[in-house]
């Protein structure tokens, strides 16, 4: 457990916890499986606290109880459009679901953004008129395209 940060997101899932924690580390640089508990051999862990990007998570493989939503997401600020195509592309590997302004579901049901820093820039600019225009531009788009964000946003 990475018992220097006080706050954590747990993350509810039926099961197969460990198995998603695994891609998820996998995915971003300071990222690690932090504990697994109980960790016996052949059982899978009801909980797997892990480090993501360097944010401290946990996984509690808790049964069908509760269901994850998009109400909550983890939200991923991007470099550059690489950045963003790989992890849209791998988050969506097998079984995951699009949705619109750079959201998505991956195969575990976990929601996601993927957002580039120059959308940031480019809708929270002072140029108000600038910011609106990519702003409509983001609307009608599934995954982030930053060509397109700064085309709409310089006019």
């Amino acid at each position: 457990m990475n018992e220097n940060s006080k706050v954590r997101t747990c993350l509810w899932f039926e099961k197969g916890g460990l198995e998603a924690a695994k891609f998820y580390v996998s995915l971003l640089p300071d990222s690690r499986i932090d504990s697994e508990y109980p960790a016996e051999p052949g059982n899978e862990p009801v909980t797997v606290e892990f480090t993501l990007a360097g944010a401290p998570y946990q996984i509690l493989n808790g049964g069908p109880h509760y269901k994850l939503s998009p109400a909550a997401s983890i939200s991923v600020l991007t470099e550059d459009q690489n950045e963003t195509d790989r992890l849209w592309s791998a988050l969506l590997a097998d079984g995951g679901e699009e949705s619109r302004c750079g959201w998505l579901a991956d195969r575990y049901g976990v929601s996601w953004q993927i957002v580039p820093k120059a959308l940031v820039r480019a809708v929270t600019a002072k140029d108000q008129v600038a910011a609106e225009r990519a702003r409509q531009a983001m609307y009608d788009m599934r995954k982030i395209d930053i060509a397109t964000i700064e085309t709409a946003f310089n006019g």
